[in-house]
């Protein structure tokens, strides 16, 4: 939204759009880079009365209206961190490097005491004025491809291109942003920020990284997460999910020679695949799973001695997604059953391990933290788009903590695929109303009070 000159004059423009939020839901062209897409909830149909003086204060303040200008002004500095980040390749349980290189930028910008943690999360906190609330603000370090993969970055069509650019090695740059000019300008806050890049968030990281920030920190009192999402998009929904390794075993034997005296473990995982295909799950809350990958055998003249797949499961509720868990179970040991009865035999067996355990939840649409984000979202001319996907809020959710994750600003596709792109034209736009989010959350000493509660710490 352009802003002029005159600060409160802009504010005042803004007021009726603002304190009536007619918010009808953004079309979802576009989502977060693991979103189910379109909406989950109704956006909040007005904002309780703090909330819309703690977003109309600050945007009315030169000092942060300053602020603001800044994050503009830091934009193309910004994109050099964005292209420098991309080409350190970070594939989950790798990410070490690309983390050293986050950590200095943190300290060059004024976080002295940031550091790697044991389970390689880069963690800085920049304190407030004291007794208010901790808020985390983070983005992740890991992406989806493999060491070796071809990270460097390449400009064409006005589009920046390389596998992890927007996915999130954006909400990194946008991070340092942020600490660069709140510094730069002397902001201070009354709450703290734990600004965090974490490890573990992508495939089988199985967010690690967060969960040890949040086993390590009990008095997180709030989490926004930056993944790249279009303007006015705020994830408050954490899609659960659980993974399993299944692997069946038999003593294999030639395919003529020892036909019907051993079981087939291809043939087993073939019946379990058939049961797990005629589960049938509610649609609402949204319940699915698939077996992933298969493999197995050794010829194609033996009878297999061993098979193996992998199955994922997922809800937005735990209720549905447990129990569809135990009918995938319970389809297993069938099917072994039945391929040992069809040869009189009990050599075939199975074993499952869990590889994958996301817990799910749900931040209310009421909420004050999901009001801020949509006040904020007003106040830059954003209609609000309520949605939910599996991210790294998912953890402090599934604990009871206000969670959501939102845009840092710019367009971007090609999620996961090597043609990964990020068009950061106006992309300070996102950053603006991010941060004016985040603001408004732990209050800015003078100017507005923190709207995040600060909770009683949790015991371990």
């Amino acid at each position: 939204m352009p802003r002029t000159a005159s600060p409160r004059s802009a504010a005042l423009r803004l007021a009726p759009l603002i304190r009536v939020l007619g918010l009808a839901l953004a079309s979802a062209a576009a989502g977060f880079a693991h979103a189910q897409g379109g909406s989950v909830a109704a956006p909040p149909a007005q904002v309780r009365p703090e909330v819309d003086k703690a977003y109309t204060q600050l945007m009315a303040s030169p000092a942060i209206q300053k602020l603001l200008d800044a994050v503009k002004a830091d934009h193309d500095r910004s994109v050099e961190d964005l292209k420098m980040l991309t080409e350190i390749e970070a594939p989950p349980f790798k990410e070490q490097k690309r983390a050293e290189a986050f950590l200095a930028r943190m300290k060059a910008l004024g976080l002295a005491d940031a550091k790697i943690d044991a389970e390689g999360n880069v963690v800085g906190l920049r304190k407030g004025t004291g007794n208010g609330p901790k808020l985390l603000i983070s983005a992740h370090l890991d992406t989806v491809f493999p060491a070796g993969t071809d990270v460097k970055v390449k400009e064409r069509d006005g589009k920046l291109y390389a596998p992890g650019i927007s996915d999130d090695t954006r909400g990194l740059a946008v991070l340092l942003s942020w600490l660069k000019v709140l510094n730069d300008n002397k902001i201070q806050t009354v709450g703290d920020l734990l600004f965090v890049g974490n490890v573990g968030e992508e495939e089988l990281g199985n967010l690690r990284g967060i969960k040890a920030i949040f086993r390590d920190n009990l008095d997180i009192d709030g989490m926004v997460g930056l993944e790249p999402a279009p303007d006015g998009t705020v994830l408050m929904l954490g899609t659960g999910s659980h993974r399993y390794e299944v692997s069946f075993k038999g003593p294999g034997g030639h395919s003529y020679g020892a036909f019907g005296q051993v079981p087939s473990a291809i043939h087993g995982m073939g019946r379990a695949i058939a049961k797990i295909a005629d589960i049938r799950t509610p649609s609402f809350p949204k319940t699915t799973f698939t077996v992933g990958t298969v493999g197995g055998g050794t010829s194609v003249n033996t009878i297999a001695p061993d098979a193996r797949m992998a199955v994922d499961i997922r809800s937005d509720d735990m209720a549905p997604l447990l129990e569809t868990e135990k009918k995938i179970l319970a389809a297993i040991d069938e099917a072994v059953a039945e391929e040992n009865k069809r040869w009189n035999v009990n050599t075939l067996s199975v074993s499952t391990k869990l590889i994958g355990d996301r817990p799910g939840g749900r931040t209310q649409s009421d909420t004050v933290i999901v009001e801020a984000a949509t006040r904020s979202n007003a106040a830059f001319g954003h209609k609000t788009l309520l949605t939910g996907a599996s991210t790294d809020a998912n953890l402090p959710m599934s604990l009871g903590i206000p969670a959501i994750i939102i845009g840092g600003g710019g367009k971007t596709g090609g999620f996961h695929a090597l043609s990964e792109w990020i068009d950061v034209t106006d992309g300070w736009k996102g950053a603006q109303n991010s941060l004016v989010t985040v603001l408004g959350l732990v209050g800015v000493q003078g100017t507005s009070a923190p709207l995040l509660e600060k909770r009683p710490p949790r015991s371990k």
